[in-house]
């Protein structure tokens, strides 16, 4: 898989020209959903490398991210006249850059592509890395490719465009980052007051947090080793999202890590010895930022059967990442579905369902 080039950037207009420069195209596209078309389109709009780009715009939201929606792109490519040398831009959160990217890898069967995140989600995680894909069958990134963006541009001045819930939910993607990295970082992220925001502060974490990713998937583009390090929280994660869209009450994604993170850590604490005050303050941090995912333990059964079609499980067994400690990495660990009940309850305990 070829490398990303990931740009922390200052000056948007000057890093976006010249990544447009490094593929040469005959035809510019962009994709937006219609809230970045709305608010993040005006900071780009200027830009004159963008100023002839035609314009795709779809559905905001996770519910979008289906195959219709793939579709609906698919025909506007070839209905505005892209070839197999278009460039597309994607400019939007995680759902964008996801949606897009799988577009572009399959269309005529791959065209380049640039991201430009517009979100704290899509910044830390979703952009960078180079995994594509939509949900499909009630599932999470069901269907997907791993095919990088040319450049993924990273410009923390979105980060003022974002509501609350949106910054909350990338913060947890990088709660994770600090898990999987070293304490002092881990410990940096839950001492930040999310309800009095520095943002230059976040943007340097945010930096930091894109170098932790950045680092795992340079070593296992392919997700084989150590990159399923960053499933930490997503098994149990996923599946509160599949059950919030089986119910019609869509989450953000971050939310459900983060409370995936609460369960995880609890089976880490079992199974690793992960330290109960870390859980503890861990544990603290999520409830009093993000609040809770109620469910009762009729649906303990529904949440069990999301995680066994988890695209992490192998040979039947449902497949986590836990953590020894901050940094002590584990990954591939299973557990029976008497300790991921057990794991439920705590959950429920903690959090106040």
């Amino acid at each position: 898989m070829q490398e990303q080039e990931i740009i922390i950037s200052t000056h948007l207009e000057d890093n976006l020209a010249r990544a447009i420069g490094r593929c040469p195209h005959d035809k510019l596209f962009l994709l937006a959903d219609r809230t970045t078309q709305e608010k993040c389109w005006p900071v780009v709009a200027r830009i004159p490398e963008v100023a002839g780009a035609a314009h795709i715009v779809i559905g905001p939201t996770d519910e979008h991210k289906n195959l219709e929606t793939l579709s609906a792109v698919w025909t506007e490519l070839g209905r505005q006249g892209a070839t197999r040398h278009s460039l597309l831009v994607n400019l939007g959160g995680g759902m964008v850059t996801d949606l897009g990217g799988f577009a572009a890898a399959t269309f005529k069967r791959g065209i380049p592509y640039i991201n430009i995140p517009t979100t704290l989600l899509s910044m830390v995680d979703a952009a960078v890395g180079g995994k594509t894909g939509i949900n499909f069958n009630g599932l999470k990134n069901e269907i997907g490719a791993f095919c990088p963006a040319e450049s993924v541009l990273i410009s923390t001045e979105f980060l003022k465009t974002l509501d609350y819930e949106n910054v909350c939910s990338g913060y947890a993607e990088m709660i994770k980052h600090g898990l999987i990295s070293t304490p002092k970082h881990w410990r940096e992220l839950l001492d930040f007051d999310l309800d009095h925001i520095d943002y230059r502060h976040l943007g340097d974490m945010v930096g930091q947090s894109v170098a932790v990713k950045e680092g795992i998937v340079a070593q296992d583009p392919h997700e084989q080793g150590i990159r399923k390090a960053l499933n930490l929280g997503h098994t149990v994660g996923h599946a509160f999202e599949s059950l919030a869209l089986q119910e019609g009450r869509t989450i953000l994604h971050g939310y459900a890590v983060a409370w995936g993170l609460v369960c995880e850590l609890y089976l880490s604490h079992l199974r690793e010895g992960f330290p109960k005050e870390k859980l503890r303050t861990t544990t603290y941090f999520v409830k009093q930022y993000y609040g809770t995912f109620a469910f009762d333990c009729k649906e303990y059964e529904t949440l069990y059967q999301f995680m066994t079609h988890d695209k992490k499980n192998t040979a039947g067994q449902i497949n986590f990442t836990l953590l020894g400690d901050v940094g002590e990495i584990s990954i591939d660990q299973t557990a029976s579905k008497e300790e991921i009940f057990d794991m439920l309850d705590f959950y429920r305990e903690v959090m106040g369902c």
